[in-house]
């Protein structure tokens, strides 16, 4: 272990300066990715001063900005950003604006932004891979996260929210996150959008997160959602889904021709 990654504060650092401080740990963590990560600014800046550099990133492609952008500390992100470079950004795969989000850190998301940050910045696909919901916006972090502080920074900033595959409205639907969907429709997102990755029918992807959640359905058919989707399919009809249908379609109907009434009780099968 090459004696850097040992520093603890500034005293120790100066007895270890024989040490490499562009040296990488098993796992490509360097010493400055280590200090942003705790916010040690004095050893940030005595590793600064004698040559770490700030570009290079982890095997896990994540640079010091990201850290420190992802645990809060402000001062080392103000430290870094004049000084990392959009190229090694862009190679990493990922902006700090995700590391920020992700990490539901407003300040220093809000630094970012003033900076100049892209609010839309996608993941690369060697990145967006390794989530199971294909991820690639700051939004879609702040959204699954239940954030609601860091989502509204991002769509005052001009996040858009139709760049992932899987909608963050729908992320929102499906974990009942009310305010966040009632922020996403004022913010223009399109309530009436499929996830087709894991499904080819018509049936509304929405009302198949929120079946069974009456007060998040009547929030949707309220904001001009297609119910009437329901009721067309692509593939070959089936007859033992019929009385299913109609049954489905008598409770939507109720939902949404009676506003006192929001209790109730159905299913589907796809």
């Amino acid at each position: 272990i090459n004696p850097g990654f040992l520093c603890a504060d500034k005293s120790v650092f100066y007895l270890l300066l024989g040490g490499d401080v562009n040296a990488q740990a098993s796992n490509g963590d360097t010493v400055l990715y280590d200090a942003s990560g705790s916010g040690n600014l004095d050893c940030i800046k005595l590793l600064l001063l004698h040559g770490a550099n700030p570009n290079v990133a982890s095997y896990a492609c994540q640079l010091p900005i990201h850290r420190a952008a992802y645990e809060g500390h402000i001062l080392a992100l103000r430290t870094l950003i004049p000084i990392t470079t959009q190229r090694a950004i862009r190679l990493s795969g990922q902006s700090p604006v995700h590391s920020a989000a992700d990490g539901g850190q407003t300040e220093c998301l809000e630094l970012l932004i003033q900076k100049g940050y892209n609010v839309n910045a996608l993941l690369d696909a060697h990145i967006s891979e390794n989530y199971g919901d294909l991820r690639k916006t700051p939004l879609f972090f702040a959204v699954s996260n239940g954030d609601v502080t860091c989502s509204e920074m991002l769509l005052a900033a001009g996040a858009k929210t139709d760049l992932d595959p899987l909608r963050c409205i729908l992320v929102a639907v499906r974990a009942e996150r009310y305010e966040l969907v009632q922020l996403l429709l004022s913010c223009g997102a399109e309530i009436n959008c499929y996830f087709r990755v894991i499904s080819n029918t018509v049936f509304p992807t929405a009302l198949q997160y929120c079946i069974r959640d009456p007060a998040m359905l009547r929030l949707l058919l309220n904001h001009g959602y297609h119910a009437y989707k329901c009721f067309e399919c692509s593939h070959k009809d089936c007859d033992d889904l019929d009385s299913e249908c109609n049954d489905l379609h008598n409770q939507v109907y109720s939902i949404y021709s009676q506003p006192s009434i929001i209790s109730v009780s159905f299913y589907f099968i796809l």
